[in-house]
């Protein structure tokens, strides 16, 4: 991992993003790339095309400027938690979010985006609260939402929901090496249902011969309401990372197809690190 975007509306919930973008950053040696983009107001009235230039204009400048005078509060957050060394660097944007992010990643080989899950209100308010749900659906790299209410701590437990499918190894691998960055355990969690394929026992068991040597125990769970009983798992194992993985189909569509995600993008408290199929 070497290149994370943070896209921020400097409101209190993306400087809460801000945070974990550091800290991951800082632990991977990566770079942070911080990244905002605007929108242009729309000029309902008709005005001559020289004067829409004009609001257009003084709307950009105005962007810019309070852009240059957003990064130094940023810069002083990193050093105030002894992380003013992770590299940085800005990029301003004007345009849709989610096509922005999505230009910038291919652009820019990013490997993870870190963001806030909840907009603020007034002024500042701008993408991030309706729209992490967006990113999280149609970004084409991993996306790690962070609640507004969150407070950083040392992530020590790590919850991974999956199906024991081939696919999923992928994903495990990935956290795993999250996993050994910050020294955290990792839960493998499944939850039980009527429906379950024959061969999941064995499917299973072939998940623990695998990987025997890695800091994992798996967790398999009853539970009526899928998404309340990973809620519940969550905060009963102390969980400082939630980590799923996007599945096209299949039973378990309803708990990980995209709307599920970002459902529990908006309900869950706990940091939701989301990697795509394929």
């Amino acid at each position: 991992m070497k290149q994370i975007l943070f896209p921020t509306d400097f409101s209190e919930a993306a400087n809460t993003a801000f945070i974990y973008a550091l800290r991951f950053a800082d632990s991977f040696d990566a770079e942070l790339v911080i990244l905002h983009v605007y929108d242009l107001p729309i000029v309902e009235t008709p005005t001559l095309p020289e004067s829409t230039k004009e609001i257009f204009d003084i709307v950009e400048m105005n962007q810019f400027e309070s852009f240059r005078e957003e990064l130094p509060e940023l810069h002083l957050m990193a050093e105030r938690r002894n992380l003013g060394h992770v590299k940085m660097r800005n990029i301003l944007l004007y345009g849709d979010l989610v096509y922005n992010i999505n230009k910038v990643c291919i652009d820019e080989k990013i490997d993870l985006i870190v963001m806030g899950t909840k907009g603020a209100t007034g002024l500042k308010e701008t993408f991030l609260g309706s729209s992490t749900a967006s990113v999280i659906a149609n970004a084409k790299v991993p996306v790690l939402g962070i609640p507004a209410e969150a407070e950083y701590h040392p992530i020590k437990n790590i919850a991974f929901t999956t199906q024991y499918k081939d696919k999923d190894n992928d994903a495990l691998t990935k956290t795993l090496d999250i996993a050994r960055k910050f020294k955290a355990n990792v839960a493998c969690l499944y939850v039980k249902n009527p429906d379950d394929p024959a061969d999941i026992d064995e499917r299973i068991n072939e998940w623990k011969i695998f990987y025997r040597d890695e800091n994992i125990d798996f967790f398999n769970i009853d539970g009526d309401h899928i998404e309340q009983t990973i809620l519940d798992f969550a905060e009963n194992q102390r969980v400082g990372l939630l980590v799923m993985r996007t599945h096209k189909r299949g039973f378990f569509e309803s708990l990980f197809h995209r709307s599920l995600t970002k459902k529990m993008a908006y309900h869950t408290k706990i940091p939701l690190l989301v990697f795509h199929e394929g």
